[in-house]
């Protein structure tokens, strides 16, 4: 009995753990391909001469959308929604945050691409972040729980195989225009939202037991059938 209700809880535990985990690369995933959608319609009007960061920024935005779709056929296999976590979860939102002192959607990207200083800061930021992810995936395929899940498992390895290709245009431009590399008030702010999600805010989550379901897929509202915007479905 004991050992049956030991292995209840842990059954309990790994699905309770894998469907936050799957929710919060829910939420990340659509936000990197919606915020990439704006710096895409702002680069084509100010640097509509980059074609060639541009179209590393299209394939980056191109993989951000497929990861997106992968977690959301996890959870439909599951016949599930994802759990309804917010910006507080949100890597790059929180980062855009602290380093340009704005959120997202309040970002004229327009203006920030006009002017090269602000443009460094974003490209530094965009690059730590898929860096942090890229670790953190490498972390994920390790974990008994992961590995026991074989759809997870070959989402996780998609996006290590895509990963790299997401840091290097911003670190390129930064290199081409001789801006410096990441500083270490940068480093340490990225290390701080990261250990702040796992020790403070994934462990908070896991233990609310009204935490809701999403009612909807974020996509929904974007276009019929979920498809990318035919203005930047280039990959």
């Amino acid at each position: 009995m004991a050992v049956r209700n030991f292995r209840g809880m842990l059954g309990w535990y790994r699905r309770r753990w894998l469907d936050l985990v799957a929710s919060i690369y829910v939420y990340n995933e659509h936000r990197g391909y919606t915020a990439l959608d704006e710096l895409l319609a702002a680069m084509r009007v100010v640097t509509p001469h980059d074609r060639a960061f541009i179209a590393q920024v299209e394939q980056h935005r191109a993989d951000e959308y497929k990861h997106y779709l992968m977690f959301k056929r996890w959870f439909e296999k599951r016949r599930q929604m994802p759990l309804l976590v917010d910006r507080t979860c949100g890597h790059i939102d929180r980062f855009i945050e602290i380093i340009v002192g704005s959120r997202i959607d309040d970002i004229d990207t327009a203006a920030m691409i006009s002017d090269e200083d602000n443009f460094e800061k974003l490209c530094r930021v965009v690059a730590l972040t898929e860096r942090r992810g890229y670790r953190q995936v490498q972390i994920l395929l390790r974990h008994p729980f992961v590995r026991r899940d074989r759809h997870l498992t070959k989402i996780f390895e998609v996006i290590r195989q895509d990963e790299p290709r997401h840091w290097a245009p911003y670190e390129g431009w930064l290199k081409l225009h001789q801006r410096r590399e990441s500083g270490w008030r940068e480093r340490w702010t990225d290390l701080f939202i990261h250990s702040e999600l796992l020790l403070i805010k994934l462990p908070l989550l896991f233990l609310t037991p009204q935490l809701r379901r999403r009612s909807s897929w974020p996509d929904e509202s974007e276009t019929a059938g979920g498809k990318p915007p035919a203005a930047v479905a280039t990959g």
